[in-house]
């Protein structure tokens, strides 16, 4: 997202991406856009559109229902597997995970505060490991800037040196490892708090980008808005290709804009900020006056079948890749409808437990380096790369707890493997469109808009 602050500072955020048939711990990434996505924490997890507790982890506060009602016609959805047809891949998948597990670093990392968080203090953050030692911690402001910090003598601890500045975004990036060497990272992003008496917009996507064809503007206010007709009438997005653009709200504090189709490829869109001296609740004032844009790439639109196994990548109308891909199992299908890439990490670590899913007190699964990891919902559905599963799943059987998985190798440095392909070939704000037998994904969990109606979306402005 982007941090769209007055006093000199460029934006960054959200997306960013963040990833990611399936295991994962909340965390947030470096080039992405992603962890403030609807105002509410992005877990890094995987997430099911079906059956099972996962979906605990779904934001709330959505003005529409979770149901299928304002999704187009062609996304029809995938006819459920026999589940004495997978219930032994299923078994499969679990002995993978656990064994995938045991390597896990027994390292922990915790930064404060909570990735998410948009009313952050100035002063508290820090970054702490248990169970081994930390070997490198990054922090940025919007815009890239790096934020000085101090690492204690026993490499425990890393602290910024100096307070941070107020209403601004901040990334975090550290890495520890073990005493047996296994490494683990963990990301967060959030933004301080501004004063008491202003409220900030923080947008993605950043300034400059370049973006896939579904990305929406997604403004993200650090105080709930209760003049939202005032608000809407001093934000304005336009784009070159001659596009109607309406914003809808997420709850107080949420506003996204799109077009009624996607944008068209090789456009410029610009996002006007005037929110100076606009009141948006009683005694809450806007301070922010400024344009940003971002220009829309080629058009890339990917199907994905869970039914058939396969995922087809069209770009610009032609289909240029078949892939085969494992999806959500029987009691943990994969969310059906249009997602946007939100978030884009070379690795990240997944923990079920994060999402509710935990057996006899353990996480089901704990995997410190999943690969190729690409957000699809807040709640922590990805498309991510699989080196555990045995091959022969991809293309056959649906085993994850509502992942897509790729096949892939370990340590994400093969670029021919098939989750490289799609990593390298993928941009955020890409769609990815599921055809599955899981509930339709609520337009709120994550940047995905694109399953209401045009007549849903409207409804939803307050111009």
């Amino acid at each position: 997202m982007t941090t769209p602050h007055d006093a000199g500072k460029t934006p960054e955020r959200q997306p960013a991406a963040a990833p990611r048939t399936s295991r994962f711990t909340r965390r947030r990434t470096s080039a992405a856009i992603a962890v403030l996505i609807g105002g509410t924490v992005a877990l890094a997890a995987c997430g099911m559109g079906g059956k099972g507790h996962a979906d605990a982890a779904a934001p709330t506060g959505a003005t529409h229902p979770a149901a299928a009602t304002g999704v187009p016609s062609a996304l029809k959805k995938a006819q459920p597997q026999p589940q004495a047809q997978t219930a032994q891949a299923a078994q499969a998948q679990v002995q993978a995970d656990a064994a995938a597990a045991q390597n896990a670093s027994t390292a922990r990392i915790t930064i404060t505060p909570a990735s998410g968080s948009t009313n952050a203090s100035v002063n508290g953050m820090k970054v702490a490991v248990t169970g081994g030692v930390l070997t490198s911690v990054t922090m940025t402001s919007a815009g890239g800037a790096a934020v000085a910090g101090t690492m204690s003598a026993d490499h425990l601890t890393w602290t910024p040196k100096a307070a941070l500045a107020g209403g601004t975004q901040y990334t975090v990036t550290a890495s520890a490892s073990d005493g047996q060497g296994r490494v683990t990272t963990a990301n967060d992003t959030f933004a301080t708090a501004s004063v008491s008496h202003s409220f900030i917009g923080y947008f993605t996507p950043e300034n400059g980008s370049k973006v896939g064809v579904g990305m929406p503007v997604s403004i993200n206010f650090d105080k709930a808005i209760t003049h939202k007709a005032d608000v809407q009438r001093h934000i304005s997005v336009t784009s070159s290709s001659g596009q109607q653009v309406v914003g809808h709200w997420f709850g107080s504090k949420r506003l996204d804009l799109r077009p009624q189709t996607y944008w068209k490829a090789g456009s410029h869109v610009s996002l006007t900020l005037h929110l100076r001296g606009v009141e948006g609740a009683r005694g809450v004032y806007g301070v922010q006056d400024k344009t940003v844009g971002f220009d829309v790439g080629r058009s890339q639109v990917s199907t994905v079948d869970t039914s058939t196994h396969k995922m087809t990548v069209v770009r610009d109308g032609k289909v240029i890749k078949t892939i085969p891909i494992s999806a959500g199992g029987p009691d943990h299908t994969t969310y059906n409808g249009q997602m946007v890439i939100s978030e884009k990490d070379p690795t990240t670590r997944m923990n079920g437990s994060t999402v509710g899913l935990v057996k006899d007190g353990k996480s089901e699964y704990d995997i410190p380096d999943v690969p190729h990891a690409m957000r699809l919902t807040t709640s922590g559905t990805f498309i991510h790369g699989n080196y555990w599963a045995a091959p022969s799943a991809f293309g056959h059987d649906n085993t994850s707890h509502g992942c897509i998985g790729l096949e892939d190798l370990k340590g994400s440095k093969d670029p021919t493997t098939p989750a490289a392909w799609f990593y390298n070939n993928s941009m955020v704000g890409d769609v990815v469109v599921v055809k599955s037998a899981g509930r339709t994904v609520p337009a709120d969990n994550g940047l995905n808009g694109w399953n209401l109606s045009w007549a849903q979306w409207l409804a939803g402005s307050a111009i």
